[in-house]
């Protein structure tokens, strides 16, 4: 093996160990915006489909985005300040 195929090696692992730091420091945060993202999501469509079943569009669904922004902030916030 040459110097320069060594010296590439190590670039290699160290960049690997620093990336792989990187991504379990930011798990909490990841976990954080798929919370508030699914809860939206969750939400909103349990309000969507209450407004196809009752015929009163747009109100169970702006309800439903709501109660999802606030439950993902929830989340978001005793995720973020848990540490």
């Amino acid at each position: 093996m040459s110097d320069k195929e060594r010296q590439q090696e190590i670039f290699l692992a160290k960049s690997l160990r620093y990336m792989q730091e990187s991504l379990r420091k930011s798990g909490s945060a990841a976990v954080a915006g798929y919370t508030l993202l699914a809860s939206i999501l969750i939400f909103g469509g349990i309000g969507y489909a209450l407004d196809a079943w009752r015929s009163t569009s747009p109100w169970f669904l702006v309800a439903g985005l709501l109660v999802g922004i606030v439950v993902g902030f929830f989340e978001l916030a005793r995720i973020i300040w848990h540490k």
